[in-house]
């Protein structure tokens, strides 16, 4: 069941009338607490259209203070607000989150809404301080009670009756008996007497160790393999010297040597069990025994490249505690090593290849670099995109891969449970084919770091700690995903980055990490009845890094209704857009950029013309009225719009299929921060901003919008969209603001150092205010990495990114906010006014 609706004829939307600057924008103001955007004229009024900064500070103010409940509250809060959960039977919206939190009863009401009924798992999201750990269940040999006919899973929503012997799936009703061993009395009201004693019966999120039979192969530690590139571009361009750097301080920390004391206990950053190997490659393939006895690692150099074999049995994969003095020493005599060497070309596949043979009898996780197209021997590729095809037809071939020898490979590692992540830096801007490389680590569940500009040592921080947060995030492998659902719904459609061969088998992930996410759809099979609730499962199987086989489940609880009222009351907006959003990149292959963004504005004007035919109300029937709960929804469509994945004009296609590929990646958060920046002005910062309040909670100031026309004259701004933070600061800027924030002597803004990534620690009040704001956004993001970049008006060229995430202005080759909510309404009316 497509969300896009099929194009009627050869219509498209023909933008509006252009606005004639930058400044024709959203200006200031305080939107009105209804729902109207417009007067009753049907005018767009700019002070009365819905702010998103806004929609996130209030409710992130409120949840500095509170807890949300699970099950007592049917609207998560925004995905870009910090939270805790108190997980009371429902999963908490970090793992799983519904489209719509009460469902209509048929397939022709949801239709109605034009919404999607969907679900956004992230299975292994990282938790909040103050949330509990997930508990770890094991009944032994006879594995995880689950019912006989759907398999689903034990939980809260099963009912038991029969005085405890059996219960009732709450997926597919069937009653089934309670082994022997698990039988526990019931109260007179039905309920275990043992319930709350139970977690996966009181609550939502569960593991449950597995037996013998939920095997693949023996489960081990997770073996790491890190590949690295060691041809010309990579040494020239101090790329190896910042990944060598970046595997130290993953494994140890820093690249500090240990502390005096010998004898004290170093922090272990991968858990027991878990081994590492190192191979370099440029076009032949190098392997290093690491054993421990040994004074330093012992090279084995593979020149047959054609048909590359393991030639280490022992030594090349370690414990990284034991073996730590022959592995920091490789590591740091690499780059001095391969400077006199420096071979153009590297040879890709072959190593993939040989990586999949070390790795075959365990599975585990590779971790890649590559600083150049990889144009030597087997799988050598070549420049597709020579600027003619873009912003034509012809585009789409670029975004994808038919090269067998990296479709083959990574089906290969699927099937071993391995995945891979690539760190991918094009020094000069170059061409490196991501749509073939990382088809890699898409179709096995890993990702992709990409560093277009990579510059030395400006980007070697942010290198360093991807790499750290690659490392160390929750990672698991040889994983297999199943969702279920109650009678009468059926899952119609999986979105994200795994291995799907047939569409009723399970998902398959080589790895799997805190940071994925994956959509799914689903479609009516008959009616849902109204006075019981609808029910959704998902169960991950997957092998953790310490080599333990578990299952992790979700459950999620909808009510159901007969009409639609509901329904739009207890939407929820991010999921929403992160649905649509995985379903237009999933599009890409097959269908122009033009034709998807058409596709997008349909949508967002069927969705908004479906609530203004249902739930008219009083307003005046020229008026722009938005759903309460997707008040901010056409913004979030216009920054998908405007994103490098879909906008129109030019955009290198290694940019387009990199944001392709994340967006189909990405949770509600990374998503959201994506779709529209957090914008904090610091030149006016209130003294108590950046600092604990009385509970000792940080009090972030309120973002500003993202229009150039709330810019202040002389102000200093912070941009973070979740993959790059800027640092943008106005010509006029006040020295002392900058003496303040950079040091002494610094007061124009030639005088700071255009590739610095980090600010110094000072003393002044302003310094520790903008530090403690970073690390609190540093904690609330994705998988990337957060490193400021300077943007100082006139000077540098990441001011064209600083215009470029001002989404709210005309830009990205598309309307700005306001025009674009007035070409909605306009075709909104015209909707309404036909179906009438």
């Amino acid at each position: 069941m497509s969300q896009f609706p099929a194009a009627v004829g050869n219509q498209s939307f023909a933008p509006v009338n252009e606005a004639s600057s930058m400044q024709h924008a959203a200006r200031s103001g305080t939107p009105l607490g209804g729902e109207a955007a417009s007067s009753s004229q049907g005018r767009v009024d700019p002070k009365q259209i819905p702010s998103v900064p806004r929609s996130r500070d209030r409710p992130a103010k409120y949840y500095l203070e509170h807890v949300y409940p699970t099950m007592e509250q049917h609207v998560p809060p925004p995905a870009a607000v910090p939270f805790v959960a108190f997980d009371q039977g429902n999963s908490s919206p970090k793992f799983a989150r519904l489209t719509l939190n009460n469902i209509p009863g048929s397939s022709d009401a949801l239709a109605s809404t034009s919404l999607p009924l969907g679900l956004i798992l992230q299975p292994l999201a990282p938790q909040q301080e103050g949330e509990q750990p997930i508990p770890v269940l094991d009944f032994g040999e006879i594995g995880p009670p689950r019912c006989r006919r759907c398999r689903a899973y034990i939980n809260p929503f099963m009912t038991f009756r029969s005085g405890g012997s059996k219960f009732v799936c709450n997926m597919c009703t069937f009653p089934n008996d309670v082994p022997a061993e698990y039988f526990s009395p019931t109260d007179p009201s039905g309920v275990r007497v043992d319930r709350l004693q139970r977690p996966e019966l009181s609550l939502g999120t569960v593991e449950f160790m597995v037996p013998k039979e939920y095997w693949a192969k023996e489960p081990v530690g997770l073996r790491w393999l890190f590949l690295i590139d060691v041809s010309a571009e990579a040494v020239n361009r101090g790329f190896l010297d910042g990944f060598c750097e970046g595997i130290i301080s993953s494994l140890y920390g820093s690249t500090d040597k240990q502390s005096d004391q010998p004898d004290t206990p170093a922090t272990r950053n991968l858990p027991v069990g878990a081994k590492v190997g190192i191979v370099t490659f440029d076009k032949e393939i190098h392997f290093y025994n690491l054993g421990a006895g040994l004074d330093q690692a012992q090279m084995m150099v593979m020149p047959d490249i054609e048909d590359p074999f393991v030639p280490l049995s022992e030594g090349l994969f370690v414990d990284p505690e034991e073996s730590k003095d022959v592995i920091t020493s490789l590591l740091t005599q690499l780059p001095s090593m391969f400077r006199e060497i420096k071979n153009p070309e590297p040879a890709l596949l072959p190593t993939l290849n040989a990586a999949v043979s070390a790795l075959g009898a365990t599975g585990g996780k590779i971790v890649c670099s590559l600083a150049a197209l990889p144009t030597w021997g087997p799988g050598a590729l070549f420049m597709r995109d020579n600027g003619s095809m873009h912003a034509n037809d012809a585009e789409k071939k670029l975004l994808t891969t038919e090269h067998p020898g990296y479709r083959k490979v990574a089906t290969k590692m699927v099937e071993s449970g391995i995945g891979v992540d690539f760190f991918m830096a094009a020094p000069s801007g170059g061409y490196l084919d991501i749509a073939t490389i990382g088809h890699v680590s898409a179709h096995t569940g890993g990702e992709t770091f990409y560093y277009p500009n990579f510059h030395s040592p400006r980007d070697t921080l942010k290198l360093s700690k991807e790499i750290k947060h690659t490392v160390t995030r929750e990672t698991g492998y040889q994983a297999l995903m199943k969702v279920r659902c109650s009678n009468g719904l059926q899952v119609s459609a999986y979105h994200g980055n795994f291995y799907h061969h047939t569409f009723g088998a399970d998902l398959e992930f080589g790895v799997i990490d805190a940071d994925k996410a994956i959509g799914v759809m689903f479609s009516y099979d008959g009616k849902l009845d109204p006075k019981l609730d609808a029910h959704f499962q998902s169960a991950l199987l997957y092998t953790t890094a310490n080599g333990e086989r578990r299952v992790r489940c979700h459950n999620i609880v909808a009510s159901v209704s007969e009409g639609t009222g509901d329904t739009m009351k207890f939407v929820d907006q991010d999921a929403v857009v992160n649905i649509i959003a995985k379903e237009a990149a999933a599009r890409m292959a097959e269908k122009s950029l033009k034709d998807i963004r058409g596709a997008l504005t349909e949508k967002t004007v069927d969705i908004l013309a479906g609530y203004r035919k249902n739930f008219i109300g009083n307003n005046p029937p020229g008026q722009l009225v938005l759903p309460e709960n997707l008040k901010e929804f056409s913004m979030y469509i216009l920054g998908l719009i405007k994103s490098r994945s879909f906008k129109g004009g030019k955009e290198p296609t290694d940019r387009r299929v990199h944001d392709m590929r994340m967006i189909k990646a990405m949770g509600c958060l990374e998503l959201s921060l994506y779709l529209y920046p957090r914008i904090l002005s610091i030149h006016n910062l209130d003294e108590k901003d950046g600092f604990p309040n009385e509970n000792g909670h940080l009090r972030m100031p309120d973002a500003e919008r993202a229009s150039y026309s709330q810019v202040e004259e002389g102000g200093a701004y912070i941009v973070d969209n979740g993959q790059t933070c800027l640092l943008w600061i106005h010509a006029q800027v006040s020295p002392n603001l900058l003496e303040d924030l950079f040091g002494e002597g610094k007061t124009t803004l030639k005088q700071l150092d255009a590739f610095q990534s980090t600010l110094p620690v000072l003393e002044t009040h302003l310094n520790a205010q903008v530090r403690n704001i970073l690390q609190y956004l540093e904690d609330a993001r994705g998988s990337k990495a957060l490193t400021l970049q300077l943007a100082r008006q006139g000077l540098d060229g990441a001011e064209y990114e600083f215009a470029r995430l001002l989404f709210e202005d005309r830009n990205n080759e598309a309307q700005s906010y306001v025009d674009w909510l007035v070409h909605v309404h306009r075709h909104i009316q015209l909707e309404v006014s036909t179906a009438g």
